[in-house]
């Protein structure tokens, strides 16, 4: 087709095409679909359906008036290599495609709906194009076919023994996970398991200075995952790093809960996990006060078990880092999506009474948060090319699922993401204690990651608005892990301050004001955490104190070994 005028299918016809495609997204993924809103009842914006319309009938007939000129978008890393761009069919395909999909997902902003809803629409759709691209598909792939003409088919049948391992593991591999051993190569700072009771291990690192401060450090990690992504390598391990800023540092390495540990409810958490392991480390510590860090919904455990102790009177802990935490859950990102009253009642009848939610069904919802680079490209790199994918010690701790008990997950689906109930003084009831976090009114350094789509920056940065005391916020480059785990010496990324410390009332005007600076935040939030631990003090001869606590096995211990 050689002009514009010479392709005009009108309004309708483009309408219908394209809500045929949705009906055929929305039903792929029926978890994302709006119930109230089926795909036959959709109502659009017709003007932006008609600027939607003219958009798509130019740049499709640029395409074809190409013909197998056209080139793909070298935007796209998906088609941008030499066989996509030198086989005029396949980059004529992959242009098409890409055409396509751009005006599925524009459609998007022009549904009448709520934002929920449109947000809803949008994730469907985009993972069904995410699904749809040629890449994936070995007949349409020129770099797959390419390669299995030059191994002569052993690409092929290396790809169907990957297929195979990958289907008995239950996961698609995204590193060579032949080369990593938990103890051996990840989580190796030398330390000692000094508690332990249902719930967690109590490891304590030994001291990498002669002196320490007085005040112990506590790490509480995402009991979602398992705690070594604060250890992973020596270069990298934020424990090991905070051991050598002389801190004498403690983690909660939380138990992968089987079908025994089922029953156990948030407040088990709060009570035997968070608020025990603060009261371990004050004893083993011979301290008034310790200082904490929760990461991720370690934090959000954290915030609630200090709203407990200061509900009854108790301010054990001088200071709180929470890296990467929701508190007030108005803004949860992508994971909205799956949030509402239906689904949460869903779970509830599942698992509310007891039960688990497997590891795996909770790693594959975070891996398609990100569909192209956490599914996708491993599909086509382990399968269609039979690649094995390189070493990468994040993405095999990323693999290492975790079960969680079914009735601490749903209790924090319904009060933190549909009710957020935590910020919203006395509304909620743990540990036998109404909550005010009014009452939490001690030093908290906040750290969020500007491309986090697990805690977005805006609900990282809500907490300052929520907390009483003495706050920092300081945001990261990067996301959700590679933004945390980011040390100094790698000289990496960067972070941004206010020099003036106002914290306004929303993340924008923070930014306003903010300066950004090379290299990794941990410096500054090692100088803010010294100036809350106290004098130095010789640093213990022996791991734990007394008779009561003594070392029980060597770090990392063995509930970091269990699988799910």
């Amino acid at each position: 087709m050689s002009s514009e005028a010479s392709w005009n299918p009108g309004v309708p016809q483009f309408q219908q095409f394209f809500t045929e495609q949705w009906a055929k997204a929305l039903a792929a993924f029926p978890a994302a679909s709006p119930d109230t809103c089926p795909t036959a009842a959709l109502k659009f914006d017709a003007a932006k359906l008609q600027e939607l319309q003219q958009a798509y009938v130019q740049e499709a007939s640029k395409l074809w008036s190409q013909g197998l000129a056209a080139t793909a978008n070298l935007q796209d890393k998906r088609f941008g290599s030499a066989p996509w761009l030198s086989n005029p069919v396949a980059a004529l395909t992959a242009s098409s495609y890409l055409l396509n999909a751009k005006a599925l997902t524009g459609l998007a902003d022009a549904v009448q709906a709520d934002e929920k809803t449109r947000a809803r629409i949008r994730f469907a759709v985009e993972q069904w194009v995410a699904a749809m691209s040629p890449s994936n598909y070995l007949a349409l792939n020129p770099e797959a076919q390419q390669k299995a003409i030059e191994t002569k088919g052993e690409s092929l049948a290396k790809g169907i023994q990957n297929l195979l391992h990958d289907i008995e593991q239950g996961h698609v591999s995204m590193t060579d996970e032949s080369v990593f051993e938990v103890g051996k190569n990840v989580a190796t700072t030398e330390g000692a398991v000094v508690y332990e009771n249902e719930i967690f291990q109590l490891i304590e690192y030994k001291p990498l200075t002669a002196k320490v401060h007085e005040r112990p450090f506590l790490l509480i990690p995402p009991c979602i995952n398992k705690y070594y992504i604060l250890d992973l390598q020596p270069e990298n391990s934020l424990v090991r790093y905070a051991a050598s800023q002389g801190h004498r540092t403690f983690v909660v390495s939380w138990r992968n809960p089987g079908e025994e540990q089922g029953h156990l409810t948030w407040d088990d958490y709060i009570e035997n996990a968070v608020i025990r392991a603060i009261q371990v480390v004050q004893e083993i510590g011979g301290a008034d006060q310790i200082n904490a860090l929760g990461f991720c919904v370690g934090g959000t455990m954290l915030t609630t078990a200090l709203a407990v102790l200061a509900a009854r009177g108790e301010s054990p802990v001088a200071s709180a880092t929470l890296l990467t935490t929701l508190v007030d859950f108005t803004d949860t990102g992508i994971l909205d999506v799956f949030i509402d009253e239906n689904f949460v009642q869903m779970r509830e009848l599942q698992m509310g009474q007891g039960g688990l939610l497997k590891g795996q069904e909770l790693a594959s919802t975070f891996s398609f948060l990100r569909p192209n680079d956490l599914v996708w490209n491993y599909v086509v790199g382990n399968y269609l090319k039979g690649e094995t994918p390189p070493p990468f010690d994040l993405l095999y701790w990323n693999s290492d699922a975790t079960n969680l008990p079914g009735p601490w997950y749903t209790w924090y689906l319904r009060n933190m993401y549909l009710e957020n109930n935590l910020v919203k003084p006395g509304k909620l009831t743990v540990c036998g204690q109404p909550l005010d976090l009014g009452a939490i009114d001690i030093p908290v350094y906040i750290y969020g990651s500007r491309e986090d789509h697990i805690v977005p920056i805006t609900g990282s940065y809500a907490t300052t608005q929520v907390l009483p005391g003495a706050k920092r916020f300081v945001m990261g480059a990067s996301g959700h892990i590679a933004g945390v785990i980011n040390p100094p010496a790698k000289k990496k990324r960067s972070h941004w301050i206010r020099q003036d410390g106002v914290l306004p009332a929303t993340h924008a005007q923070w930014l306003e004001g903010a300066q950004e600076l090379p290299g990794s935040w941990w410096t500054d939030w090692s100088q803010w955490l010294q100036s809350h631990a106290g004098k130095p003090v010789a640093a213990p001869k022996r791991y734990g104190r007394g008779t009561k606590y003594q070392a029980l096995e060597a770090a990392p211990g063995s509930y970091v070994q269990q699988k799910a």
